[in-house]
């Protein structure tokens, strides 16, 4: 599975990974391996990844929209504040 953030300015991130976490309008809600089909917008909040052989990583979103097909996650954040 692959993610990639993305700010109006730059790629913030791009690889692969096991598992997103993503703020939801609607309330937080994680993305894993052959999820179905979706489109949602997100609120300010944490996008926690997880896996791609690496440690745990946090982005702090500005809002936006996050797109999952085929194994493939595109956040489209309006904006993203510090890592942790």
């Amino acid at each position: 599975m692959t993610l990639e953030i993305l700010t109006p300015d730059k790629t913030v991130y791009e690889g692969p990974v096991t598992s997103v976490t993503v703020p939801g309008s609607m309330g937080s809600f994680e993305v894993l391996k052959d999820h179905a089909p979706i489109i949602s917008t997100l609120e300010d909040g944490k996008v926690i990844i997880r896996g791609g052989g690496k440690p745990e990583e946090v982005f702090y979103i500005k809002g936006g929209v996050v797109e999952v097909l085929n194994n493939k996650i595109i956040v489209l954040a309006e904006g993203v504040g510090e890592t942790v």
